[in-house]
């Protein structure tokens, strides 16, 4: 059953820093799709009228010009701080009045009401009237807010007041005069610094977590209303200074386009066919990274302890080997990859080195209840690189440590740019009849289920060669469980490590499983739903075992990943397992 719009030219929507800024610009185009009644909260004043001398004013330069001539002329001494106060005052009312005039030209009814939404008294008293004009409120957009950036060291209660009161009381004020429970939406405009935080802004951090957290709650007592808090990201517009953008783009922060947010906050309002489904809390912007810190001379031990459990990765049903799930290495150097990097945030999983599959982690009876990585760094250096040493292990019953994976990775504070690599000409023409990747995994040759199917064709396999296309397509977050996508992709990593066993079952009738590692360098993350060519040549090879070297490309040869001296053992007794069909040897006679 479909639920009604939660928006229509009857509905009242209340909102709190609405006549200014980025609130107004969403207000603006909400107003334009959807007229209606609109009461505006803000604590600009705008019952004084602008002098004449303000009008057709072209710029901002021309506007201080004029305020200083006319300081000048009351006798006053035109200051800047004299200047600049009477400057925020003069554009803050037109900017209040321009946001007013754009929404009544969209045949909405609005009202403005001068008031600080911290104070509820006031609000009861200056709401009354419109509320009577208008009707009960039916909707609320939270937009309100303030800042006192300094380190935490710096903050005083003053400043901790100024920023937490009119995100947390405001909302509470709000919510007082206008219930959740008769509103058919509730949207709030938090930040990623609730998120993921932001130096000297602990207080705005909190106010926001805050929002977040408000949000969930009133979906779960009001199930029927739309709920939402937006974290947004910085946004393109005018209190974003050239030094801000040069500061955002330093931490891959793209700037939010004005019309394109404002356009995503009224879709995300209205476009709502089953509300219990839909996302309460959402991010909108890249996630920021964090400015890489000095290093210490000091090295350090860490452990780091996971439950695993076959409930909290659905994935895992998709890599079984046999009828046990099984996960695999890519998983674990993943969790080690990215538990390195949380450790030294603004350094750059690049290296892993001397990877060994030491007893894999099989999810079966024998399933430890926990799981250890440990850490220990053993180098660091003044040009930026971090290497750990890790270990992954669990606890026999008789107290003894069982080791599953070994490691090193490295870590960087500056990565080098990706190589180019070159396919051989014979390679080239991707239009011809190849091996499908639907093939290889419905006869058995390959055994992964949809999570791992990223080998979309075999473009050429001779004694030395194997060249794929892959591409795999995108997962949920909860079928990744505790092995999200990061830094690194596990996922696709697999894939690309298939091609090993596919040219072990062409050749050798055999499967291989991975056993060892020498060395893997990640230039660039490779992300789901992006097509990749994987170059794998073979260095040696016998019965029992095969070692290749793999390059992962994109279309113009810009390496993504190397891999050096991959290892595979190759057994007979793995037919039980993964199928050697002989499909892969008919398909590749016609490449």
């Amino acid at each position: 059953m479909k639920n009604k719009p939660v928006i229509s030219k009857n509905s009242v929507v209340l909102v709190s820093g609405g006549a200014r800024g980025i609130t107004a610009q969403c207000v603006i185009k909400l107003a334009q799709q959807y007229p209606g009644n609109y009461i505006l909260l803000g604590r600009t004043s705008i019952h004084e009228t602008l002098p004449d001398w303000t009008e057709n004013c072209p710029g901002d330069a021309e506007l201080k010009r004029r305020i200083m001539l006319q300081l000048s002329e009351n006798g006053e001494k035109p200051k800047p701080q004299n200047v600049d106060r009477q400057f925020k005052k003069i554009r803050s009312q037109q900017e209040v009045e321009a946001t007013l005039s754009s929404i009544r030209q969209t045949g909405s009814n609005v009202e403005y009401v001068n008031v600080d939404v911290s104070n509820l008294a006031m609000m009861k008293e200056r709401l009354a009237e419109p509320i009577q004009k208008y009707g009960k409120v039916t909707g609320v957009i939270h937009g309100a807010g303030s800042l006192a950036d300094r380190r935490i060291e710096k903050k005083t209660e003053k400043d901790y007041e100024t920023v937490i009161s009119p995100k947390v009381d405001g909302l509470k004020n709000l919510l007082t005069i206008a219930p959740v429970k008769n509103l058919d939406f509730l949207v709030l405009f938090s930040s990623i610094v609730g998120v993921f935080g932001n130096i000297g802004q602990t207080d705005y951090a909190i106010a926001n977590e805050v929002l977040n957290k408000a949000a969930y709650q009133a979906k779960r007592e009001n199930p029927n209303c739309r709920v939402l808090s937006i974290n947004w990201g910085p946004w393109d517009s005018g209190m974003v200074t050239p030094e801000l953008k040069r500061a955002f783009a330093e931490r891959n922060m793209d700037l939010i386009p004005t019309d394109a947010g404002a356009e995503l906050m009224v879709k995300e309002i209205t476009s709502i066919n089953e509300i219990k489904d839909d996302p309460v809390q959402i991010v909108v912007g890249a996630i920021p990274t964090r400015p890489a810190g000095e290093l210490s001379s000091d090295l350090k031990i860490y452990e780091i302890r996971r439950n695993l459990s076959l409930d909290a990765n659905p994935f895992l049903l998709d890599h079984k080997i046999g009828s046990n799930p099984v996960l695999p290495a890519t998983c674990a150097a993943s969790w080690v990859a990215s538990a390195c990097e949380q450790l030294y945030p603004g350094y750059t999983f690049f290296q892993l080195e001397d990877y060994k599959v030491l007893k894999g982690i099989v999810f079966d009876e024998s399933l430890a209840k926990e799981h250890v990585l440990e850490l220990t760094e053993i180098e660091k250096t003044s040009e930026g690189k971090v290497k750990f040493s890790a270990r992954i292990f669990s606890q026999l019953k008789n107290g003894k440590p069982l080791f599953h994976y070994s490691l090193n990775v490295v870590l960087l504070k500056n990565m080098p740019p990706a190589p180019v690599h070159t396919l051989p000409i014979y390679a080239n023409n991707l239009e011809q009849e190849q091996i499908k990747g639907d093939t290889l995994y419905q006869d058995g040759t390959l055994f992964h289920g949809p999570a791992f199917q990223g080998v979309k064709r075999v473009l050429d396999i001779s004694d030395g060669r194997i060249i794929l296309e892959c591409n795999l397509p995108a997962i949920s977050p909860e079928q990744q469980g505790q092995f999200p996508l990061q830094t690194s992709n596990p996922f696709i990593y697999d894939a690309i490590v298939q091609s090993l066993l596919i040219w072990t079952q062409h050749y050798y009738q055999s499967p291989c499983l991975p056993s060892q590692l020498v060395r893997l360098e990640q230039y660039k993350a490779i992300p789901f739903e992006q097509t990749c060519l994987v170059d794998l040549q073979i260095v040696s090879h016998s019965d029992t075992s095969v070692v290749a070297d793999i390059q992962v490309i994109d279309s113009k040869g810009n390496v993504y990943v190397k891999f050096s001296q991959l290892q595979g053992t190759i057994s007979p007794l793995l037919k039980r397992f993964i199928g050697a069909k002989p499909g892969i040897n008919s398909g590749a006679n016609n490449v």
